[in-house]
């Protein structure tokens, strides 16, 4: 296998284990905080990634790899989370899908500024057309109206796309897993007095679907999923792999309707076609 498919594999290993993280945090949210189950995840995140660098012995990164690794914990482990728990106090999920639909886009942009990528003018279009299929599908759901929120998601996708290209060009290097690993310890005590702070009165009486999101959440979503994202990201190249997450919001509406029982349209299904057709013209203009 050729290190370029094998990123494409990594890459969409990644981009199902966050597609996950919507129904996970659905079912948490129902008896969980939503401010302390962001700060909770990060927090749990930076413990089990602790001891995964200590259990390999991994040397700490050099002093010039601080401020990257901290860009990197403020775009995915703090930022993201964030803003987007604050956007949706003022926009529904629907509406927040048209900007996670520009998501491979700002992912893309930050790989040209930041990895020194130069993808062909084609591989532009198909992401833009990919970027525009998400909208409107998004859009034909239920459109809502909030700037306050918008430009909070705005802001939550350009922070993450940052994260994601930052991310990726460390692990060039570093590793795939050591990246993140690092990014969350680095952020430990900053989620881990919230955590504290915003924690229950009392845990008695909360179901296990809660716990199990909780869980979910902390490990998969802050933690392993980025172990094959960053990886995936690396190896077949910023711009081209990050167009994989245009499928994220269709992945995530699927796990929804196994686990939650929520229907699944026909609309979907022709906006998946038409994504994974954008996607497979990106990858193939991509350098």
């Amino acid at each position: 296998m050729d290190r370029a498919t094998s990123g494409w594999i990594n890459g969409l290993t990644g981009v199902v284990i966050f597609s996950g993280s919507l129904p996970a945090t659905r079912t948490a949210v129902m008896q969980f905080d939503p401010l302390f189950l962001t700060s909770a995840r990060g927090a749990i995140a930076g413990l089990l990634a602790a001891v995964l660098l200590g259990a390999f012995r991994q040397t700490r990164p050099a002093r010039s790899d601080l401020a990257p690794l901290a860009v990197v914990a403020l775009g995915v482990v703090v930022g993201f989370p964030l803003l987007t728990a604050l956007a949706l106090r003022h926009v529904t999920a629907a509406h927040s899908t048209v900007f996670i639909g520009l998501l491979p886009l700002a992912t893309a942009v930050f790989g040209v500024i930041r990895g020194g990528e130069r993808p062909r003018p084609a591989f532009w279009l198909f992401s833009l057309a990919g970027s525009g299929a998400v909208a409107a599908f998004a859009l034909a759901q239920g459109p809502a109206s909030a700037s306050h929120g918008d430009l909070l998601m705005l802001a939550a996708v350009v922070v993450c796309g940052l994260g994601y290209a930052e991310g990726a060009r460390l692990s060039r290097r570093l590793g795939g897993w050591q990246v993140i690993s690092w990014a969350l310890v680095l952020s430990l005590p900053a989620m881990a007095v919230p955590a504290l702070v915003l924690m229950p009165e009392s845990l008695v009486g909360i179901a296990a679907p809660a716990w199990a999101g909780l869980a979910y959440v902390s490990s998969f979503s802050m933690l392993i999923g980025f172990v094959f994202w960053y990886r995936g990201l690396a190896q077949g190249g910023i711009a081209a792999v990050s167009q994989l997450q245009l499928l994220q919001p269709f992945f995530g509406l699927a796990l929804a309707a196994w686990l939650l029982g929520e229907p699944v349209s026909t609309t979907m299904l022709a906006a998946t076609l038409a994504v994974i057709a954008c996607v497979a013209g990106a990858r193939r203009f991509a350098r």
